[in-house]
């Protein structure tokens, strides 16, 4: 099982790539919050969240209500259900030895897109220690780039105003981002109705409220097409 581990391990290098530089990006927004390096590598240790943390960090930033963040971030990982069945269904379930919540704590997007792709390559009584592997090191490619950012960030960003400058863009570059990649998978008019109703809450409502409110209103809107 020890060779299956480090076979997951070597395959999570792909992630690592992403993830790393991403990381660190998380690790300086934080500093740029006034969040301590301690309580950064805190939130990718526990949260490990990707996007939603960028997502925390401006809430907690910006005063947002404790409820009100804990329900964006579940919000923003509620597709986490659905991956769930589709890796469990690729793992051989006579053989399983670690704990549910084990095999679900490292669980993202791009660990499941490289599980799915790559589980049924491996032999059937060696998947869960892969999978494990492949889980393992993407979570610490994950923290070890938030602890770079957080605990360099402030010398950076007392070294360079390029980054302090740039680093407000940030978390709007990653939505962005985020939002070109699901365009094509979500109707025009979802997105239109979401980003109108986020727009209209903004001039009532604090800044975590109307992202819940355009949240709301998308699911709604998708859920009636």
């Amino acid at each position: 099982m020890r060779s299956a581990l480090l076979r997951g391990l070597g395959a999570s290098l792909s992630i690592a790539v992403g993830y790393v530089p991403v990381a660190i990006s998380f690790g300086l927004a934080a500093v740029y919050a006034d969040i301590s390096p301690y309580m950064a590598v805190l939130i990718s240790a526990l949260v490990y969240a990707g996007a939603a943390q960028f997502v925390l960090i401006s809430l907690v930033a910006g005063g947002g209500a404790a409820f009100s963040v804990v329900g964006v971030v579940l919000l923003m990982n509620l597709r986490h259900l659905f991956y769930g069945p589709a890796i469990l269904s690729r793992l051989d379930g006579s053989t399983r030895k670690l704990p549910l919540v084990a095999l679900a704590a490292g669980l993202t997007d791009e660990v499941f897109a490289t599980s799915v792709g790559k589980l049924r390559e491996q032999p059937a009584h060696e998947r869960e220690h892969w999978y494990a592997g492949l889980q393992l090191g993407a979570y610490a490619s994950w923290v070890a780039g938030t602890a770079v950012g957080a605990w360099f960030g402030r010398d950076w960003l007392s070294n360079s105003a390029v980054v302090t400058q740039t680093l407000g863009f940030v978390l709007p570059a990653l939505f962005l981002a985020l939002l070109l990649e699901v365009r094509t998978l979500v109707r025009p008019s979802v997105l239109v109705g979401a980003a109108l109703v986020s727009l209209l809450a903004l001039t009532v409502l604090p800044g975590y409220a109307a992202i819940l409110a355009g949240m709301g209103a998308g699911v709604l809107m998708a859920l009636r097409s």
